[in-house]
């Protein structure tokens, strides 16, 4: 992660474990949402564990397509304890939620009465954000909960606005400090001569930081050497720029219809 957006993560989790007394001040419960968004394997579930290892807190793995009803909701968030991390995971599609507000627009009332009784027994919506206002708010103290998604765009705004995730991370592709702190940790180099040219190329490709660490430790013995690892890297992101130009210009290209297909086209029109 970048070393300034990793800072300001830590400054923000210090700032939840010490405000017992300020969050009892202002009338508010104890706990904080986080919004972790982004590609694949960039980092969102990495960033959960490592928010559990700084804090000292449980984390508890809600897997939305396992519950089957509102109430069943609500048991098993009780059973959760203070000081803990609830994940759910790709949130985006882990639950095929009702949204009643949308669905009985412009019906009579015979209508909106048969659709509620058939929403009795299951996860809906509402029940998801009364989990995050309502019992959230009434029971147990310091806890954290991470929602996670690659599309940030499926989710519905409802379950993401302020007061429900209060920090919004973006997870995004690896950029050069990200690198370097990847470098140190994975080959143990602040400074190489390659550096310059895998900042160019990492700003011009979108790679992971999973694939750049991967790209670091491959080919990794006793017989390679620092500069042959970087170069390795060198040649995976060398190779992610041309796939990704081909894959350009291929978007480009005008598609071509066959004459017969323009012919039945045509054809049709003259019928209609």
């Amino acid at each position: 992660m970048d070393p300034e957006k990793k800072e300001a993560i830590i400054k923000d989790l210090k700032m939840f474990r010490e405000g017992k007394d300020y969050y009892k001040k202002i009338g508010k419960a104890w706990k904080r949402g986080y919004l972790l968004y982004g590609p694949p394997g960039t980092g969102k579930s990495s960033m959960i564990a490592a928010i559990a290892n700084f804090l000292e807190y449980d984390v508890y793995d809600l897997e939305l397509t396992a519950v089957k009803t509102n109430i069943e909701l609500r048991k098993i968030f009780i059973e959760t304890t203070d000081k803990s991390i609830i994940v759910i995971e790709d949130i985006d599609c882990s639950i095929n939620v009702i949204n009643k507000s949308k669905k009985m627009e412009n019906r009579d009332e015979d209508e909106k009465e048969d659709m509620s009784k058939d929403d009795n027994g299951k996860l809906t919506l509402s029940g998801l954000v009364n989990f995050i206002d309502g019992l959230w708010s009434a029971c147990g103290s310091e806890r954290i909960l991470i929602f996670t998604t690659n599309h940030l765009e499926n989710i519905d705004p409802i379950l993401i606005r302020t007061g429900r995730m209060d920090m919004h991370i973006e997870m995004s592709y690896c950029t050069f400090e990200a690198f370097k702190v990847l470098a140190k940790n994975y080959l143990g180099v602040e400074q190489h001569d390659s550096f310059g040219t895998i900042q160019t190329l990492l700003g011009e490709v979108n790679m992971t930081p999973a694939d750049v660490a991967e790209g670091l430790l491959v080919k990794r013995s006793s017989n390679n050497d620092v500069g042959e690892c970087l170069q390795n890297l060198i040649l995976l992101l060398e190779d992610k720029k041309m796939v990704d130009g081909e894959a350009a210009q291929d978007k480009s290209r005008p598609v071509s219809i066959p004459f017969r297909h323009c012919f039945l086209f045509r054809f049709v029109q003259m019928e209609r």
